[in-house]
């Protein structure tokens, strides 16, 4: 449980997949705006069982006094109205506000899937790493369902979002897109993507570049780069190197605080 500084808070209920990095997005919300909450996570599969009786068919799910919510754009934007910070997640200014929402949509859309499609394309074979990523502080039977389901879980993953070499190279293309698209806002040394604090842009970028930037404080860390294949390490240093990624790393080290 991390623990709020406002006495009395609700105790949110987040549901997740472990490496998921929509769900990193939620988790990262909660943890800026000092929402106090219980984590559940759950492997693949096996996470519909827990999503499915609160009107979830993945995740991230948010269970909460004031209803259930299964999109990760709805849950930061519900907790943003909880948040007794000075500065929420969105912008009060309404120009500012629809910047963040711009980016917000961006990201989600376009960041988040190429990522998740070119990170899986190398890595969802990868017993090892898999169970790292799938299966960190998920219930005993689950983790020894994974061991025996394996391969049909990893089969499944690659036939639900279409991972194939031909889709991983567009989604590098993609990403490496997105990327140039942050350098240039970060152009002339501006901090963060939208106004001169943190905002629902920068932590939604930095969740969702995290499978293809691997920061260290990153709550789910599944490998080192030199563990990786090469042809996939390479990328991932070209991408560290660039503005964008210098600033998601920045963000991670800086910002990340997990209580």
């Amino acid at each position: 449980m991390n623990h709020s500084t406002v006495a009395n808070a609700e105790v949110v209920r987040l549901i997740t997949i472990p490496i998921s990095h929509y769900c990193e997005k939620v988790r990262w919300g909660l943890d800026l705006l000092k929402i106090p909450y219980i984590e559940e996570r759950h492997v693949p599969a096996f996470h519909s069982f827990a999503t499915r009786k609160y009107g979830g068919s993945s995740v991230p799910v948010l269970v909460t006094k004031s209803g259930n919510f299964t999109d990760s754009t709805d849950i930061l934007h519900y907790l943003d109205t909880l948040s007794r910070e000075s500065h929420g997640l969105y912008p009060k200014e309404p120009e500012l506000r629809r910047e963040v929402e711009e980016l917000e949509e961006l990201f989600d859309a376009r960041l988040g899937a190429d990522t998740r499609t070119w990170a899986y394309f190398y890595r969802s074979g990868d017993r090892k790493t898999m169970r790292t990523a799938w299966c960190n502080g998920t219930p005993l039977f689950e983790r020894l369902g994974f061991e025996i389901a394996f391969p049909l879980i990893s089969s499944k993953v690659r036939q639900v979002y279409s991972i194939t070499a031909d889709s991983a190279a567009s989604s590098l293309q993609g990403i490496k897109e997105v990327f140039e698209i942050v350098d240039r806002r970060l152009a002339g040394g501006k901090t963060y993507l939208a106004g001169d604090t943190i905002s629902a842009a920068d932590i939604i970028f930095a969740a969702l570049a995290a499978p293809v930037l691997l920061p260290p404080e990153h709550p789910v860390s599944v490998a080192k780069i030199e563990e990786l294949p090469i042809e996939m390490a390479a990328v991932i240093k070209e991408l560290q190197s660039t503005a964008a990624g210098v600033y998601a790393l920045r963000l991670y080290r800086e910002q990340r605080h997990v209580s």
